[in-house]
């Protein structure tokens, strides 16, 4: 079992438990400090080998991160006589990550010549949703079993790691990691005896890796749902606009947490048209889920007011700001009085661009759209749509050219350039760390300068944005946070 473990320091630490007691701890070597991972802020590297004979088998523990580092701990404990290398991981999710994971331990289990079994987290923690997929791999890295995704699983298997001893004694390479050290690893021994009788029937398959959408809804639900339930919320609300971000966030929450848990309030102002409040309710209904309407203009009129001035009021961007902040005082009120958590609908285009009211559209106690590009959100409601085998996002929601409806006729694409043009700049300026002068190569350069000046200055924004599901390799926040106050032009 993983655990912290203090011993003159703390350590991140794997305890070996048999007969009612802890019998030995190995101590974590490798601490990840990229990323999400802050690990040696808080932790001392263990620096000793751990084996554990099973009967006739040696077993060398590890975790997480000393597994993906070629070379030590994994080849000290294949020297030391280890056969089957366990891993025990916390291995956060983002799309294509379980592939990618895997690749990396069919190569250790080869270099190693040990059989390999990896167990992997399931469940949402904040922005990190821990997708499972754990496997057991031969010495030869073939698969074995593996877990499904995104839900917990025992995987019960029943492998031969004396056949790897045979492979050894064939594998030159082996002799050769030996020869070439000059001493050879220290390692202590556990006694534990011969494995006893398994409990269960051995289940052997290997689930498939889920197709690319899939593994974003089941990422995205999974981490909605521990959100709310870990942190003693029972209901979520949305803020529905007749709008596809709104209605793919409330059909992901009604799949998390079911319809009886989940509220959809509509609140439109004089600009609202017809066809959004339609949508609005329309997307409810379809999900079954409770359907409130609260008109806001009374609200903005008494703010409008209240808020004159010698000049004449509020006007421009002032006044569009007002009524999304009027919308997100409603939610959080509703919020306050029912125990309902505020869940925004805001994507990751917008968020890097700021195309978001503070206060308004970005309310919430999670973002759960906050690493889903526009043009992903597209993709995900027709995926929904195709999986349910009926119109959960409707037709004219994600045909209709995006609009915040803040003012008569607005676009989106009036204040920043079309998503389809946009998103493929996000990505390679924020998640692929493209500078300025190859994006200019490869886009339009006004586009680029335009993006990349909107991203920048948007950064005070994203700070007070609300945590939501981490589904790209560098999300915002932990992946990618720059100064605010920069004498750089923005």
């Amino acid at each position: 079992m993983g655990t912290p473990w203090l011993e003159r320091d703390l350590s991140n630490a794997c305890a070996v438990c048999a007969d009612g007691r802890v019998q030995a701890v190995y101590r974590k070597h490798f601490l990840p400090n990229y990323g999400v991972f802050d690990e040696h802020r808080y932790f001392a590297e263990g620096r000793e080998l751990l084996l554990l004979r099973l009967g006739e088998v040696y077993a060398g523990p590890t975790i997480c991160e000393d597994l993906w580092q070629p070379g030590p701990p994994a080849t000290d404990l294949a020297i030391a006589g280890a056969q089957l290398l366990l891993n025990l991981s916390a291995s956060p999710f983002h799309v294509g990550k379980a592939e990618e994971r895997e690749e990396m331990l069919v190569t250790r289990a080869r270099d190693t010549s040990s059989y390999l079994a990896f167990c992997n987290l399931v469940g949402g923690q904040d922005e990190l949703v821990f997708d499972g997929h754990s496997v057991v791999l031969d010495d030869a890295g073939e698969v074995i079993a593996r877990a499904a995704g995104f839900e917990e699983q025992l995987l019960v298997v029943d492998v031969e790691p004396e056949f790897a001893i045979g492979r050894r004694l064939r594998d030159v390479r082996r002799r050769e990691l030996e020869r070439s050290r000059e001493t050879l690893p220290s390692v202590d021994v556990l006694e534990l005896g011969p494995p006893k009788e398994r409990e269960g029937e051995p289940r052997e398959a290997v689930d498939d890796f889920e197709p690319e959408l899939e593994q974003m809804r089941r990422a995205l639900t999974l981490g909605v749902r521990d959100y709310v339930e870990k942190n003693g919320f029972r209901e979520a609300v949305v803020g529905v606009s007749g709008g596809i971000d709104s209605a793919v966030t409330l059909a992901l929450c009604t799949d998390a947490l079911g319809p009886d848990h989940v509220h959809a309030i509509s609140m439109p102002s004089r600009y609202s048209s017809d066809e959004t409040r339609g949508d609005a309710r329309r997307v409810a209904e379809t999900q079954g889920c409770d359907f409130r309407e609260i008109p806001i203009e009374a609200i903005v009129e008494a703010f409008r007011h209240a808020l004159l001035d010698p000049t004449g009021g509020l006007v421009g961007l002032a006044d569009e700001n007002l009524q999304a902040r009027v919308r997100g005082v409603a939610l959080m009120a509703l919020s306050n009085t029912y125990g309902w958590l505020v869940v925004s609908t805001g994507n990751k285009s917008e968020l890097a661009v700021g195309y978001s009211t503070l206060y308004g559209d970005m309310v919430g106690g999670f973002a759960l759209l906050k690493d889903v590009f526009k043009t992903d959100v597209f993709r995900l409601a027709r995926y929904l749509n195709e999986r349910a085998g009926r119109e959960l996002v409707p037709r004219s929601t994600i045909e209709r050219a995006p609009t915040a409806e803040l003012r008569p006729g607005q676009r989106d694409d009036d204040a920043i350039p079309p998503y389809a043009l946009l998103d493929p700049v996000l990505e390679a300026y924020v998640e692929l760390d493209r500078s300025r002068e190859e994006l200019l190569e490869e886009f339009e350069p006004a586009i680029v300068e335009r993006v990349l000046s909107l991203v920048d200055r948007a950064e005070y924004k994203r700070r007070q944005a609300p945590p939501g599901v981490k589904l790209r390799p560098k999300a915002f926040g932990r992946d990618r946070r720059t100064p605010i106050t920069n004498r750089w032009a923005g």
